[in-house]
């Protein structure tokens, strides 16, 4: 596909998610009122903010004449499933490296098998020789054996994903005022008061926190447990910007009934489903700060919705 068409494509599908009210969306009533970003929606394949993430990154391969995008994840990723689909759709050869060999002699699971029918060469390597997943020295021997590949680190996170998750806040901006919500119950209010996302590898938390307009508040909640140096923020935060990691409940990909019964009572009321790993947590995280008082009364929450669902087998 040439440079101007995968362009071209790329822009009608990224940059039109929703941003939908959610007027009753919790266990109990809360003093915000929470809107979602429905990045979910962007695609029925490629899930959320990887779209945002692989976005420039195949401009980029395409600009440089490469055809093969190879690229790291677990058994269970979510960049990997969308790397998988979005290569075939915009014709890239695809090769995903995957944590642990011992996978290779088993059943796929639901991920890999994904990635496989997409047309994703699985390539697994030992829990060892991933951690050198940004060994120069590894990465050109991958390259050797596969030829010229466009190389997309775990996760999806880089300058380029971050040029593309930065454009999420200015479109959520937009939204705001284009649906009345600078007027009426927000009247005095042009802009929403905070915007938050799930965080893994952080790269579309860097992009919101690089493109946020006074004085909107960003809010980052960690999907992994302990206190994280996230390499894609920067060294000190401003004081509009916030990174809570009390709502990991366990560590990452864990859940506990809470959160499942929590997830469920959402569904119910919104529709909406989330999966546990990211925006599950992400949610909850906004009705219990709300319900303690962190956010103003009445404030416009926005939670960016970052798709994950086909871990949950949901579209």
């Amino acid at each position: 596909m040439p440079l101007p068409d995968l362009a071209a494509q790329l822009n009608q599908i990224v940059g039109h998610s929703a941003l939908d009210y959610l007027p009753d969306p919790f266990p109990e009533p809360v003093p915000i009122r929470l809107f979602l970003k429905r990045d979910d929606q962007l695609h029925p394949l490629v899930s959320g903010n990887k779209w945002r993430k692989l976005k420039y990154n195949l401009l980029a391969a395409r600009e440089q004449g490469l055809s093969t995008v190879l690229t790291f994840g677990g058994a269970f990723s979510n960049h990997l499933h969308a790397t998988a689909a979005a290569g075939k759709l915009f014709g890239f050869q695809t090769i995903g490296v995957v944590r642990g060999d011992e996978l290779a002699h088993r059943p796929l699971n639901r991920t890999l098998a994904f990635c496989r029918e997409q047309g994703m060469h699985l390539h697994f390597v030992s829990r060892t020789d991933y951690k050198r997943a940004a060994d120069p020295t590894y990465l050109a021997g991958l390259q050797a054996q596969f030829g010229p590949c466009y190389l997309v680190p775990e996760g999806g996170t880089n300058a380029l994903a971050i040029q593309g998750t930065a454009e999420i806040i200015p479109e959520i901006c937009q939204q705001w005022r284009e649906t009345g919500l600078s007027s009426g119950t927000y009247r005095g209010h042009p802009l929403p008061h905070t915007v938050a996302c799930a965080v893994g590898t952080a790269g579309t938390l860097a992009g919101l926190i690089a493109s946020a307009p006074d004085p909107v508040q960003v809010l980052g909640v960690s999907a992994l447990k302990g206190a994280v140096n996230f390499a894609a923020l920067p060294s000190s935060l401003p004081p509009e910007v916030q990174v809570i990691n009390q709502y990991h409940f366990g560590g990452y990909a864990r859940t506990t009934p809470v959160l499942d019964e929590f997830i469920g009572i959402f569904r119910e009321q919104t529709g909406v489903w989330l999966e546990p790993t990211y925006t599950g947590k992400l949610l909850y995280a906004l009705y219990d700060l709300a319900r303690r008082g962190h956010f103003p009364e009445q404030a416009g929450v926005v939670a960016v919705h970052t798709g994950g669902l086909q871990v949950i087998g949901q579209p």
